[in-house]
This record gives structure tokens, sequence and C-alpha cells, in this order.
């Protein structure tokens, strides 16, 4: 059974172009990975600072095995700017966990 991850960002308005430009850079950097199945970068338009970051992943292990490897070493290396870490662009996350138990398609896909 599938499992989606949505990671809730809280962005200030400010920091909103640094996030979107830094998720473009590494647009592609999840897709290669075992187990997975969607991502999307969802832009809040209003009442909120909070970005959803949405992942659909094969298994829970896929997910976790992600999150120890490629995620990790994408956090931790290359984020440097002017010879400083960069300061993250989010001032908070929380990580959402779902199971698929039900999904549509469009019809003719």
């Amino acid at each position: 059974m599938s499992v989606v991850k949505i990671n809730v960002l809280t962005v200030p308005a400010e920091q909103r172009e640094t996030l979107e430009k830094r998720f473009a850079s590494r647009a592609h950097a999840v897709e290669s990975s075992d187990g997975f199945e969607w991502f999307e970068l969802l832009r809040p338009v209003e009442g909120t600072d909070n970005y959803l970051v949405y992942t659909r992943w094969r298994d829970e292990a896929s997910f976790q095995a992600w999150l120890e490897g490629p995620m990790k070493a994408a956090h931790q290396g290359g984020g440097e700017e002017s010879g400083e870490k960069r300061k993250p662009a989010a001032s908070g996350s929380t990580l959402w966990s779902f199971e698929v138990v039900q999904q549509a398609e469009p019809k003719g896909a």
C-alpha cells in the first residue's frame, strides 16, 4: 500500500523565492529513488505561510531508505554560499504521514 508524506514548511514571505529556487535546483534528486511514486511542491495562495511538500512512496521502507540516504546527503552537503552554510528558508516544519486507501484517475488515463 502506498504511503504519502507531506512536509509542512513554514516559509516567511521574504524566503519564498529562495525555497522555490532550492527545490528547483534539486528538481530530479528524488525521482530515481527506489519506491518513489510522486512529488509536488505546493505554494500557498492565501491565508497561510505553509508550503506543502507532497511525496508518495510505494511503502514506508522506501521512504525511510530515501530519508536516510539521498535526502540526508542533500541536506548535509553542497549547500554553501560564500563559504558559509546556507540558512534554512523555512522557519519550521512538520511531517504528516498517510496511507492511501482510495484513489481515482481521470477516465481514459
